[in-house]
């Protein structure tokens, strides 16, 4: 009898053991992936905001010259910008009035 309590009381042992090391490499790798996780929002939301902060430049001003083809052109290219959703209604108003003033 003392040759199988102590078999059970090793295997217990070892059982734990591997359950601990198991759940101690379970919680340091959910921890690494939520630190990439949150890396990666971190710089993803970044792009976006450099992409909003610096918006490509808008239709230069008209020039001198009544050219009416190049004006009717550069409305288009404004109403593409604004409907990609670069130009905001207040900026397309704005580019649009310095055009046609």
């Amino acid at each position: 009898m003392p040759g199988l309590l102590r078999g059970v009381a090793r295997t217990a042992v070892v059982a734990g053991t591997a359950t601990a090391v198991s759940n101690r490499v379970s919680r340091r790798q959910q921890g690494r992936w939520a630190a990439q996780a949150q890396q990666q929002a971190y710089e993803q939301p970044q792009g976006h905001e450099q992409a909003y902060q610096a918006p490509p430049p808008a239709a230069p001003a008209a020039p001198q010259a009544d050219d009416m083809s190049s004006r009717i052109e550069q409305l288009r290219q404004l109403g593409e910008l604004k409907a990609q959703g670069v130009l905001t209604e207040a900026e397309f108003e704005e580019q649009k009035r310095r055009l046609l003033a």
